[in-house]
């Protein structure tokens, strides 16, 4: 009897900073989407894909839904609700306990819209006092008819095969969307400036990461594969933001770039020069033109 061979696309959905992107990322077993502990690391849709003897899973990771207060934002959450009508199955992940806010209350509304199947995906469990998890468990499962309610640590790897085993049952029959070894369809250039950005959000205060953009100017590789040169700029809305990037003697920026080279060489399995610049576009966030210009698009949503 013939194996069947199942694929299909999932959506990771949840308020920001729930660890949908390092689910994504443990799930694929290599860092595609940036993670960090400040809301709306995520800005894009971002896709990977899982493939196994069992058939194939491609991940749309999306913005955190929440309350949008400029144009990014309403960028950010019609990335994340458009997802929902293009795939078989959701993974919506929550953090671990029995009081549900309005923001979650918000999400079940579009998931009842959608009518797709959803698994809820508890994370951060190993974080969470063991004898609440119960109580996390009945409160959501009186929330929404969930198909599989799982509970994980996506840091720790913990349980994630339920994850892949509850999706391989409920998706359907189909064929190969991707070669066996890809693992996303972000272009290169798109990944680095992430990578970049991410490290500007981890060093950075609160307030500064949510008005910067990377864009990469210029991406080469040398004619003798010795080397490849990246200059990119990232992009502040302040003055005094492009001081703090800066910092004192360059040391922040210094900061920024030597961390961000190591993850790039990984990523591209080679030595990396790369050169930074800080450039100030007031209020970047509200404009739809400096908005199209750093990678957010409505044309993309539609």
């Amino acid at each position: 009897m013939k194996k069947q061979y199942k694929s299909g696309f999932v959506a990771l959905i949840g308020r920001p900073n729930v660890g949908k992107s390092t689910l994504m990322n443990h799930l694929i077993g290599q860092k595609i989407a940036i993670t960090s502990r400040k809301p709306q690391t995520t800005r894009n849709r971002i896709q990977t894909v899982y493939t196994d003897e069992r058939g194939q899973i491609v991940f749309l990771d999306t913005p955190g839904i929440h309350k949008a207060k400029n144009k990014l934002g309403e960028y950010m959450v019609t990335a994340a609700e458009n997802t929902l009508r293009e795939v078989d199955a959701v993974l919506w992940l929550v953090e671990p306990g029995e009081y549900i806010g309005a923001g979650e209350q918000h999400i079940a509304e579009i998931l009842g819209r959608c009518k797709k199947p959803v698994i809820l995906v508890i994370n951060k469990i190993d974080k969470a006092e063991k004898e609440k998890l119960p109580a996390a468990r009945e409160a959501y499962g009186k929330l929404f008819p969930f198909e599989e309610i799982l509970m994980v640590s996506a840091l720790r790897s913990l349980h994630l095969n339920q994850i892949l085993d509850t999706l391989y049952r409920l998706l359907p029959e189909g064929p190969q969307f991707f070669d066996e070894d890809t693992v996303t369809d972000q272009p290169m250039r798109q990944i680095v400036a992430e990578m970049i950005r991410e490290k500007a959000l981890r060093s950075l205060g609160d307030e500064i990461p949510h008005g910067i953009a990377v864009t990469i100017e210029k991406m080469r590789e040398r004619p003798d594969g010795s080397l490849t040169d990246i200059e990119a700029e990232i992009i502040c809305e302040r003055e005094s933001h492009k001081g703090i990037i800066i910092g004192k003697q360059g040391q922040m920026l210094k900061k920024i770039g030597s961390e961000a080279r190591a993850d790039i060489e990984n990523l591209l399995e080679g030595r990396v020069n790369l050169k930074l610049w800080v450039k100030v576009r007031k209020d970047w966030r509200d404009s739809d033109i400096l908005m199209k210009n750093f990678g957010y698009d409505k044309k993309d949503l539609s």
